[in-house]
């Protein structure tokens, strides 16, 4: 159930920069923050409390040349964050994609995702999931305990990778040599979901040592969570009203693991080698109940949109236990190296592996003839459908013969090698920089690969192993909070799957069954990326004035081979391409007083096509007319992008700042899905000119704009009296608008994109008292563009988070991280919110331990 306060705490969010900023502008006139770190961005690693944390983040923030915010270590450990894209959250104008209520990208600026990289350490990392269909980085992989700072650069620098079109994102580890001695650091949790009681896990731990020459670290981390989740979606509306109403329910259990390692060598101060590796994992075990109630294939009755009496309704059955599995294995050796005259080097090797993978045996049937349902809905309520069966309703009607699994597969798999230099000298009032990178990537793989169809219930017998779908049926009813108005038992997804991969097994030895088609060769690709840097920059420090310019030069090469399909005969093909890109960048800083900060940048930036878009393989129909082909564009152009940036940022006496910062971004060949004619000769062979067939696949639309700005406040209450001087407040409100052209439409808005992003904290830390209250809002956004104009939007939604802590003493501190209180549906739809296509609810979580530091 909604908090009745949430309308309030919105309001708050809003509210609170305006209506705080006067008092705490005239609180106290005290000296500026002592402590900040040096203009080269030196790491702070925060040990302490909620309020060291919040200051070392400011400081990091203050002495940037660039836009930047920072989440610091501990500001992450006292959130109720299990992966580092629910911690980045947490910053200003960042909003969170989720899958299943688990935060799993992260939007900067309500941007695409694609349009934000990431960096681990200062080297690029790309993602590969769902079949290489994003290049998006998975943040549910990366616990946020590996970590001990994140950095989002909002403008860019020349050293900075320009494959960024609204911001990039460098995630850094630990280092021992932080800490002298010998250090024990971690926590142990466990806890409950809310929705079913399943149970909650969590625990760490990190080991460090070191003297003045030589450091060790070695750590890992746990987090498990079994959850039910509750869903209903609708296929489509036509002009009677729902065309079904799809009932389902998810057993999931998800858990990530991490493990990381670092050995560094300090022979002299600004001498420095090291070796990092860090293995990541995320794992999800799904079973899905899935029942659909098949309105529009009635054979009698009358449909609206509100209500509905119909006769003879199939009811189709889908059933799986999958398994999602998505591994990072990085390793790193590097070196720095500063001499007393200013000059400064410092080079990186790289090795990173990242895997995805789906293994999704899908068990279907349906009902049929008398079995099929006389029923009455009631969708007055539109989000939670009421089905009345008229009659008996037998769950175990699903007709055994028709009963079909489809082996739903994916894996893409890329290895990527990197070596990255940098080098600089400091003359005076003027320091130059160079340096270079160079990124060699394998990628290979396929998109998500459903075409393998087996018909196991007409089969089983032929090969002494029947299979009948409704001898799973379970006599334990769902545990559900959504209104249904039929009763429904859980089915032994288990015990299924075995028994269908056991027959699979069975009619493979007969000849009946081929599982090499389960991946057909227009699914799959292979490519080969290299890209080829090198940058040059100055920066001029003049009293208060600080001026960073430089240019970026990147060669990108693409080598992409893949097999299209014409009349059953597979046909190699490879499509090459090259492309030499300047990119430039100029920050400005200026220190107008002791505490204002004003701010303004320049750059260009680049977004490069996901590896699926691209892909050369392709299944091509030349029956049709026009024909059709359905695979990966390989001609597609990058999007590019000229931004600008310009802040203000005031640092409040003791512990605390002010800031407004607004953004513009132009960008050119824009991706978009289609279905359009190809355009060109590629897929001309065979005699055949196919250059006009329809492709459906990604596109480059015209020209877009996307732009903002982003209110900001951190403020400790350290003006009031007594025990109340242990308030603060942190909030930040984000205000967004865009949208890009196709040649055949105009005002389309981007994937993604709240108007209104808002945060707000409300903390308290004093007398081992360390307490959080965490808001966030974001409002409705378009989450996929349909191939034809249509599109299915995204409801807006708010969590409400709680953190406990208390100190034992200096080395035990017990917590309380309490999630999801506001109990959040979240909901899709299409056109408007009262014709809802999917309804989804995870419930609450509750987590439970003790932090130990030793």
């Amino acid at each position: 159930m909604k908090l009745p306060c949430s309308l309030l705490l919105r309001s708050t969010a809003y509210c609170a920069l305006i209506a705080f900023i006067p008092s705490a502008l005239a609180a106290q006139d005290a000296p500026p923050m002592a402590r900040a770190p040096d203009e080269e961005g030196g790491e702070i690693i925060v040990t302490g409390s909620i309020l060291s944390a919040q200051q070392d983040s400011i400081a990091l923030k203050r002495a940037a040349v660039n836009l930047s915010d920072v989440a610091a270590s501990d500001a992450v450990g006292r959130f109720p964050d299990q992966n580092a894209a629910a911690a980045l959250s947490r910053l200003p104008a960042v909003a969170v994609q989720r899958d299943q209520g688990q935060e799993r990208y992260i939007q900067v600026r309500g941007a695409p995702n694609r349009w934000t990289s990431v960096s681990i350490d200062g080297i690029p990392m790309v993602g590969v999931d769902e079949g290489g269909d994003t290049r998006a980085f998975r943040f549910d992989a990366i616990p946020a305990v590996l970590l001990s700072q994140m950095v989002i650069n909002k403008s860019l620098t020349s050293d900075l990778q320009a494959d960024a079109i609204v911001a990039t994102i460098d995630l850094r580890t630990y280092s021992p040599m932080d800490r002298k001695g010998l250090h024990v650091t971690g926590d142990a949790g466990y806890g409950f979901m809310d929705l079913g009681k399943g149970e909650q896990r969590q625990a760490s731990m990190r080991l460090s040592w070191s003297n003045d020459v030589f450091g060790v670290v070695v750590g890992g981390s746990h987090y498990r969570r079994k959850q039910l989740t509750d869903n209903r979606e609708v296929g489509a509306y036509d002009a009677s009203g729902p065309t079904e109403f799809d009932v389902r329910q998810y057993e999931i259990e998800r858990w990530n693991n991490g493990l990381f390692g670092g050995v560094e060598y300090s022979p002299e101060e600004g001498q420095r080698l090291y070796a990092k590796a860090i293995f990541s994992e995320f794992n999800d075990n799904e079973q899905r109940n899935q029942y659909e109630f098949r309105l529009d294939r009635a054979t009698g009755g009358t449909r609206s949109q509100d209500s509905g009496t119909l006769t003879g309704v199939p009811l189709r059955g889908t059933f799986n236990f999958g398994e999602y599995r998505n591994r990072n294995y990085i390793g790193t050796v590097g070196g720095d190296y500063k001499t007393d005259d200013g000059l400064s080097a410092s080079f990186k090797f790289n090795y990173t592996r990242t895997e995805n993978a789906t293994f999704l045996p899908l068990i279907q049937a349906s009902t049929s003839g008398a079995n099929n349902l006389s029923l009455s809905y009631d969708n007055s309520d539109p989000n939670f459908p009421i089905v009345t069966v008229n009659g008996p309703f037998n769950q175990a009607s699903l007709s055994a013969s028709g009963t079909i699994l489809i082996a739903a597969r994916q894996r893409t798999i890329s290895d990527s090698y990197t070596a990255k230099f940098d080098l600089s000298k400091e003359m005076g009032d003027l320091t130059l920089s160079a340096g270079g990178l160079y990124a060699d990537r394998d990628i290979t793989g396929n998109n998500f690969s459903t075409a393998n169809v087996a018909a196991i219930g007409s089969l089983g017998a032929s090969v002494g192993q029947p299979f009948n779908i409704n001898d799973y049926v379970t006599n334990r009813p769902w545990e559900t909070t959504f209104p249904l108005g039929v009763t429904l038992n859980y089915v032994d997804n288990g015990a299924m799957r075995d028994d269908a991969l056991s027959l699979l097994g069975r009619l493979e030895a007969a000849g009946r069954y081929n599982p090499a088609l389960d991946i057909p060769a227009s699914d799959r690709y292979a490519q080969r990326e290299r890209t080829l840097a090198a940058y040059v920059m100055g920066k001029v420090e003049s009293g208060a004035l600080t001026a960073v310019g430089g240019v970026r030069m990147e060669r990108y090469l693409m080598d992409n081979s893949g097999t299209v399909v014409a009349g059953g005969v597979g046909t190699p093909l490879t499509f090459t391409s090259s492309k030499t890109d300047f990119f430039p960048s100029l920050n400005i800083k200026y220190a107008a007083t002791d505490n204002l900060v004003l701010r303004l940048a320049g750059q260009r930036g680049v977004s490069r096509p996901a590896y699926g878009a691209i892909r050369v393989g392709a299944a091509i129909n030349d029956t049709n007319s026009p024909g059709t082909i359905g695979g990966g564009n390989p001609s597609l152009r990058p999007e590019y992008t000229w931004g600008a940036d310009a802040s203000i940022e005031y640092y409040l006496p003791g512990n605390g700042m002010v800031s407004i910062a607004a953004f513009h971004r132009w960008v050119d060949d824009v991706l978009y899905q289609s279905q359009a004619p190809v355009g060109s000769d590629f897929y001309n062979f065979g005699g055949v000119d196919r250059s006009a067939y329809l492709l459906s696949g990604t596109y480059n639309g015209d020209k877009g704009k996307l732009y903002g700005v982003e209110f900001n406040l951190l403020k400790q209450f350290d003006f009031l009296p007594g025990a109340l001087d242990g308030f603060g407040f942190q909030g930040n409100v984000t205000l967004l608008d865009g949208s890009f052209d196709t040649p055949t439409q105009q005002n389309i808005a981007f994937q993604g994109m709240s108007k209104r992003i808002a945060n707000a904290s409300l903390f308290y830390e004093k007398y081992g008292i360390s307490a959080r209250v965490s808001y966030q809002w974001r409002s409705n956004w378009l989450d996929t563009l349909g191939g034809f104009g249509s599109g299915e939007y995204r409801k807006g939604y708010e969590n409400l988070d709680v953190s406990l802590r208390y100190a034992l003493n200096e080395n035990l501190t017990l917590f309380a991280d309490l999630a999801n209180l506001t109990d959040e549906k979240y909901i899709a739809y299409q056109g408007t919110t009262a014709t809802p296509t999917e309804v989804e609810q995870i419930g609450s979580r509750y987590l439970f331990g003790v932090r130990f530091s030793f």
